[in-house]
């Protein structure tokens, strides 16, 4: 495991499965909410997943399972590749109250064992934000597609590099190229009092701009489908959020 996975891997198992209580609830209220509706779990990608009945996925970087677990609900064989052993027991207990089941892999996705995946799934998907926890973005995308059979496709969703340039005050932030790997708060930090937040490790992240995002994409033999940017949570005038689709 390379310096930056292991200060992450460390970040995301302090406190993540109490966090996902916070958030989503305990397993079984979550996937209560996921049986309601599975395909509304999917958000804004499940267009991209209208027949998926029987393919194989892997969600890489799928955290606590909320994608995995509609997907597998949907008649997927779904893998999860993530580095967090807290992620991965919300993940497992998650299927499990929703009368499914998941494969989830724990460890750094630089020691993936290609030979072992290669060409091993139909679709690859990748959301919620999970590029700048890989400063080395050409060897992610080609381990990427060395797991994607030829014909499947790469859904590849992410925060817009623009949005880092937004302070919280709406005051401009010169900040778009740089590409400095640096330490950051855990994601759900804020999430907690505040008195509790020293506790918490910090996150080692490199951001990247959307020319170095879809030319890695491009470099690694992806072929890119189709690229659409979204608004922000709340319906802001601006790209606060990109999909990739590519296949190979």
């Amino acid at each position: 495991m390379n310096h930056q996975s292991g200060i992450n891997k460390k970040a995301w198992e302090y406190r993540a499965y109490e966090f996902w209580e916070k958030r989503d609830g305990t397993p079984r209220e979550k996937a209560g909410k996921i049986l309601e509706d599975p395909k509304g779990s999917l958000k804004k990608h499940r267009h991209y997943f209208e027949e998926i009945n029987g393919l194989k996925v892997a969600n890489v970087c799928g955290s606590n399972g909320r994608k995995a677990v509609p997907l597998s609900v949907l008649g997927a064989e779904v893998t999860v590749f993530d580095i967090s052993e807290e992620n991965r027991k919300y993940a497992l207990e998650l299927a499990e109250c929703a009368n499914t089941s998941i494969d989830y892999v724990v460890g750094d996705i630089y020691d993936l064992n290609v030979d072992r995946y290669r060409e091993g799934f139909d679709v690859l998907y990748l959301e919620g934000g999970v590029l700048h926890y890989f400063h080395d973005i050409e060897r992610f995308m080609g381990i990427l597609f060395s797991i994607l059979q030829p014909g499947g496709r790469m859904i590849l969703s992410d925060y817009h590099p623009f949005g880092r340039c937004i302070g919280a005050d709406s005051t401009y932030q010169p900040v778009y190229f740089d590409g400095t790997l640096r330490q950051g708060d855990v994601a759900y930090k804020q999430f907690f009092d505040e008195d509790e937040q020293p506790d918490f490790p910090d996150v080692s992240i490199r951001h990247f701009t959307l020319s170095e995002i879809l030319n890695a994409v491009i470099r690694s033999g992806f072929k890119i489908e189709e690229f659409t940017k979204h608004r922000g949570w709340t319906g802001e005038n601006l790209p606060w959020e990109f999909t990739v689709l590519a296949s190979k």
